[in-house]
C-alpha cells in the first residue's frame, strides 16, 4: 500500500456543534465538565453522547457496553447537525467496538473533524482505511493535560479554527536520532496499538510513503523493544519514510527508551525525531493524520521539525 492524502474535513466556525463520545475508558465527571467548559470558552456548543458518562456494569475500565459505545459514534457522526466529534479520552476499549459501527453508513455521513489519541488509535485507523478520512491525533476533553497545558489547548484550538497557523508541529525539545529529510503521509498514533492491530481484517498493510508519528505511555523499554519488533517482523514499517517520535511517558529512564528507539528504527534508513511533543507527556500537540508533510532532521544539530504541506482542515 501505497499512502496517498485522505479527504480532509472542513475547520471549525463559532457556533459549531461538537458531539463528545466516550469510545474507550470510562471518564471521571469532573474532569468532562471542565473540558466542556473549555469548549463553550471557544464558542463551541459541546453535546453529551447519551453514554458518554457510562461506566461497564461488570468491566468497569469500559465506558459502557460495546454496543452502546459504537452506537454513540455512529449516531453523532450521522447526525448532521453536529461538525466535529471529539474524544472524552483514552484507556481500553476501543478495539472491542471498532467491528460494531456501521462505517459505510459513517461514509455516507461524509466528513467531519474527529479527534483523540491513545486507545483512539484504532479508530484513527479505521477512519483512515475504511472511509479515507484525514482525522485528528489531539488531546481529548476530560484529560488533565487538556485541562492544565495553555500550550496543548492552544495546539488544538488553532487547529480546529485556524488550520494555516500551525503547520510547523513541534516542540523546542523536538532532537534528531537518526538525520535526514522526507516527504510522506502522516499516520500512526499510540505504537501498541498499531501493533495490537496486526492480524485483523482491517489492519493497514505496510505504508510506503507514510510519515509514521508514534508515541505511547506505561510500557517499559523491552515492551517497547518487543512492540517495534513485531512491527517489523510483521513488515508494517516496509517503506516507510520517516519517523516522528513525540512522548514515552512512564516508560522507564528515557536514555534507555532513546536506546531502544534507535536500535530499532535506526536500521530502516530513514530519518527519526524524537520528542516532538505529542501523546501522554506534560504537552499534547494536534498532530493531524493522513495529510502530506515533511519530516526534517538535520544533520548539523539544526532544529527538527514536522512541517504539514497545507492546512489540515479546509
Amino acid at each position: 500500500m501505497t499512502l496517498a492524502p485522505l479527504t480532509r474535513p472542513a475547520r471549525l466556525r463559532p457556533g459549531a456543534r461538537i458531539a463528545v463520545v466516550s469510545p474507550s475508558g470510562p471518564v471521571p465527571a469532573d474532569r468532562l465538565d471542565a473540558g466542556l467548559d473549555v469548549l463553550r470558552s471557544w464558542g463551541l456548543e459541546p453535546v453529551e453522547a447519551p453514554h458518554v458518562r457510562d461506566v461497564h456494569p461488570e468491566l468497569d475500565y469500559l465506558a459502557g457496553t460495546d454496543e452502546a459505545r459504537a452506537r454513540d459514534l455512529q449516531e453523532a457522526w450521522c447526525d448532521p447537525s453536529v461538525d466535529a466529534v471529539i474524544c472524552a479520552r483514552g484507556g481500553y476499549g476501543a478495539h472491542r467496538m471498532v467491528d460494531l459501527v456501521d462505517w459505510a453508513a459513517m461514509r455516507a455521513a461524509g466528513p467531519k473533524v474527529f479527534v483523540g489519541y491513545s486507545d483512539i488509535t484504532v479508530l484513527h485507523e479505521a477512519f483512515a482505511l475504511r472511509m479515507g478520512l484525514a482525522t485528528l491525533h489531539g488531546p481529548m476533553v476530560g484529560t488533565e493535560t487538556f485541562l492544565k497545558d495553555p500550550d496543548t489547548q492552544e495546539s488544538l484550538r488553532a487547529t480546529l479554527f485556524e488550520p494555516e497557523t500551525v503547520r510547523s508541529l513541534g516542540l523546542p525539545s523536538a532532537r534528531v536520532l537518526v538525520p535526514g529529510s522526507a516527504r510522506g503521509i502522516t499516520y500512526g498514533g499510540c505504537v501498541s496499538l498499531l501493533a495490537a492491530d496486526l492480524g485483523t481484517p482491517h489492519a493497514r498493510r505496510p505504508a510506503r510513503g507514510g510519515l509514521l508519528v508514534i508515541e505511547d505511555t506505561t510500557e517499559d523499554p523491552y515492551s517497547i523493544d518487543r512492540i517495534l519488533t513485531q512491527l517489523l517482523r510483521a513488515g508494517a514499517l516496509d517503506g516507510t519514510a520517516g519517523v516522528a517520535c513525540g512522548s514515552w511517558a512512564d516508560c522507564g529512564p528515557y536514555e534507555k527508551v532513546r536506546a531502544v528507539l534507535a536500535d530499532r528504527l535506526g536500521p530502516l534508513g530513514v530519518p527519526v525525531v524524537e520528542e516532538l511533543g505529542f501523546g501522554h507527556g506534560p504537552t499534547a500537540l494536534t498532530i493531524p493524520l493522513g495529510v502530506p508533510a515533511v519530516l526534517d532532521a538535520p544533520a548539523d544539530g539544526g532544529p527538527a521539525t514536522l512541517t504539514i504541506e497545507g492546512p489540515a482542515l479546509v
